[in-house]
């Protein structure tokens, strides 16, 4: 078997990658590269490169030193991503395969990649849901804290993004299923994560209605215009308006938007 390490060569086989040696690249709450048990030590340009791989899977040199160093020529920008290929080369590790475009190596599992498939395979569930799942969808965590190129501040707002329509489906796979606390549990952190997204205080109303706590459902409906109009200069929408005008409301209550 052979491997493939920075530089685009291979590793003999009298030094196969074991399980136990792969690499765990963490990108979640701050880079961090671990071989077992010990954290690699990189410099800042081999980081980059590796978590830009980590997020995009893909890309081609030319794309890379475009990314990396927007500030230099393309020249320059080659001569960068050479030095930082040829640092990970010296680690000895098989890091990044260089061979056509470049991506990580096999042997290097990344904890967005994970999370990832998760929030996908939740999504593109049609059939039966696995409830204890989808009642613990785990939180992204912060993306690469204190990075703040134009690239990482994407894949940031992507993650977040896919995180959000996770929970949100998962508190309407759970309420109907009648799971009535994990689905509001679930809608609330949502809205934990962002207070002004209206869908997830559909989410949560939707649960209480489900319930017939039509009060609940009233002061969740003040709650978020409240919010909104703080925090947008804007009302609730149609949409959200009309689940409370088709309930059988108490005298008085949601009748004034």
């Amino acid at each position: 078997m052979e491997l493939t390490i920075a530089t685009g060569t291979t590793a003999s086989a009298e030094h196969p990658l074991k399980r136990s040696e792969r690499l765990q690249l963490r990108l979640f709450d701050g880079f961090e590269l671990r071989c077992g048990q010990e954290r690699l030590a990189l410099p800042l340009n081999s980081q980059r490169l590796i978590a830009l791989l980590g997020l995009r899977r893909t890309t081609t040199r030319g794309q890379a030193g475009g990314i990396l160093w927007p500030e230099v020529s393309d020249r320059q920008a080659s001569g960068r991503l050479r030095t930082t290929l040829w640092r990970l080369h010296r680690t000895g590790r098989a890091i990044v395969d260089c061979r056509g475009q470049l991506s990580l190596a096999a042997g290097v599992d990344v904890d967005v990649s994970t999370w990832v498939r998760g929030a996908r395979q939740l999504l593109d569930d049609s059939g039966s849901a696995d409830l204890p799942r989808l009642a613990a969808v785990p939180p992204v965590g912060d993306l690469l804290p204190g990075w703040y190129e134009d690239w990482v501040l994407v894949e940031r707002e992507r993650l977040r993004q896919l995180q959000l329509h996770a929970l949100e489906t998962a508190s309407g796979r759970l309420l109907e299923e009648g799971r009535y606390a994990d689905a509001l549990d679930t809608a609330m952190r949502v809205l934990h994560l962002e207070s002004t997204r209206e869908s997830a205080h559909r989410a949560v109303i939707r649960v209480h209605l489900a319930e017939g706590n039509l009060g609940e459902a009233v002061r969740q409906f003040e709650a978020c215009r409240a919010i909104l109009e703080r925090e947008l200069g804007v009302g609730p929408s149609p949409l959200l308006q009309a689940m409370l005008a088709t309930a059988e409301l108490p005298l008085g209550l949601g009748r004034n938007g």
